[in-house]
């Protein structure tokens, strides 16, 4: 979210991994949730999806849900305690839908603390400090709290996700009525994930939601049964979408990228959808002259595809990811280095025919580098490593999840990387305690996942206490993570998360 102008400070109000869950709810809707746009990294804390779920726009209101007290002669615990109607949304309604709230007459305490509860310059300031779902619930204490609450500038990152069931009320006669969005618009959500919809679905939303000519940039469409046509419908109505997402949606095929694909999207994401292969990255590349990013996880992809890209793309491109990319090799990562030589962002997760030499290509050809992820590459050994720490001198991010070839020796070479913040070595099995101490002279890192890693000991994992600059470890599933271990960190490394 933005932070507060005029130099005020906003602590972090959202959990690292960006999500926020609320109880599921007695009306049937199930569990929602609010999600906060997550930097590039991957497996922070767990793996959620691109786009987790959000709140329905019909949730109802929760009179349990709390709501933390401020050390203020008035405390919004007792403000909130004000009934809020049952039939207002959360999310959803319109300010002016649903029951009268509560007027700032009717809100316990004195004239003068009444007065403070609704001054907008004091309320501007003091939303910062609520979490998402808390602004949610906030936002029903009263007409004065919504209006504030509405503004765009307290949503701004945030991607509401909204299942089929939920964007359709049903009458009193058994019909259906589509689901007012009004008060998504009025917050400027600009972005939206839709899950389990049809061609139907995607045609009511259209309609429905007052800026989704022009104002909508950002959609992404997971476990859905859209067709050739209802693709080709969505993008030539929903003008300023510049980036897509297609997930787990089978009903599309590579022709219906071919009609539909327009030159305005600038990033583009495809994943477990079984009619992706090679055409859709031709498709892809004649067509998406402005890519900055491509995702990609399609099992039928092979390396003719991944010279397909165009000179132009090779300039605007900086962020590719093929994550279980199976039929991928070190031929393929020929033709991706040499068309794509500006990328600053690798992954080639789960891609387990590429071995070392296809490494040293990566190495010795995108200098540029911040970010690669070679998780899941069971053919990757110390001497990829080697490459990596001798020719990428910018990197600041390694992932080698599963890599389980990787020794205390690949861990020596990383150790001259002066610019590496994060490194990833979950179920590296041959990592042990001597390895580590190559890393305790490694400054720059902040943040070091030793996750599942069987051969570390609590006498190794002790010697992390060096690395005073780090802010989060993890730990999970390590056999040498003892209780006693945790609570010498808690002493010796006060400033570093420690995830058990």
């Amino acid at each position: 979210m933005s932070n507060p102008r005029n130099g005020d400070t906003k602590p972090p109000c959202l959990p690292r991994n960006g999500l926020v869950k609320i109880p599921t709810q007695p009306n049937g809707l199930g569990s929602a949730s609010i999600t906060k746009g997550t930097p590039a990294v991957k497996n922070r804390l767990c793996q959620p999806s691109s786009v987790p779920a959000i709140l329905s726009p019909a949730l109802a209101h929760r009179s349990d849900l709390p709501i933390p007290s401020l050390a203020s002669p008035l405390s919004l615990a007792t403000l909130a305690s004000v009934s809020s109607p049952p039939s207002a949304s959360l999310v959803g309604l319109n300010a002016s839908e649903g029951s009268e709230q509560p007027s700032p007459e009717r809100l316990p305490g004195s004239p003068s603390e009444r007065q403070l509860a609704v001054d907008e310059k004091i309320l501007n300031r003091l939303f910062w400090y609520f979490s998402a779902c808390e602004k949610c619930v906030l936002a029903q204490v009263c007409k004065a709290w919504r209006r504030v609450l509405y503004q765009p500038k307290f949503w701004v990152g945030l991607t509401p996700v909204l299942h089929t069931k939920e964007l359709y009320n049903v009458l009193p006669g058994g019909e259906k009525e589509f689901v007012s969005l009004q008060g998504f618009a009025v917050r400027g959500f600009d972005g939206f994930c839709l899950v389990g919809v049809s061609d139907l679905d995607i045609c009511e939303f259209i309609d429905n939601y007052p800026l989704s000519k022009k104002g909508v940039k950002s959609m992404s469409l997971k476990r859905s049964t859209i067709t050739d046509a209802g693709l080709e419908v969505m993008l030539e109505q929903m003008q300023g979408v510049v980036r897509l997402e297609l997930s787990g949606c089978n009903d599309f095929t590579e022709a219906g990228l071919w009609s539909s694909l327009n030159a305005r999207i600038t990033a583009l994401s495809v994943s477990d959808c079984i009619n992706v292969a090679d055409d859709a990255i031709a498709a892809i590349s004649q067509l998406l002259p402005n890519l900055t990013e491509l995702n990609l996880q399609a099992y039928h992809v092979t390396d003719t595809a991944l010279a397909y890209f165009t000179a132009k793309q090779g300039y605007t491109t900086h962020t590719l990811r093929l994550n279980s990319c199976w039929e991928i090799t070190n031929h393929g990562v020929v033709n991706m280095v040499h068309s794509l030589p500006n990328l600053s962002v690798l992954s080639l997760s789960g891609c387990s025919k590429v071995t070392d030499d296809g490494v040293e290509l990566v190495a010795e050809n995108l200098r540029k580098l911040r970010s690669l992820d070679l998780s899941w590459c069971p053919r990757i050994t110390d001497m990829a490593l080697e490459y990596i720490a001798c020719d990428l001198h910018k990197l600041e991010e390694l992932v080698l999840d599963r890599c389980v070839r990787i020794t205390d020796t690949g861990l020596s070479y990383l150790s001259t990387m002066s610019s590496l913040r994060s490194l990833y070595l979950r179920w590296c099995c041959q990592v042990q305690d001597f390895g580590l101490k190559h890393l305790l002279g490694m400054g720059s890192l902040r943040l070091l996942s030793l996750a599942g890693c069987p051969l570390l000991t609590t006498t190794g994992l002790s010697g992390l206490v060096q690395l005073q600059e780090l802010e989060e470890l993890e730990l999970t599933n390590c056999p040498g993570a003892t209780p006693e271990l945790f609570k010498y960190f808690s002493q010796h490394l006060p400033c570093c998360m420690v995830i058990e």
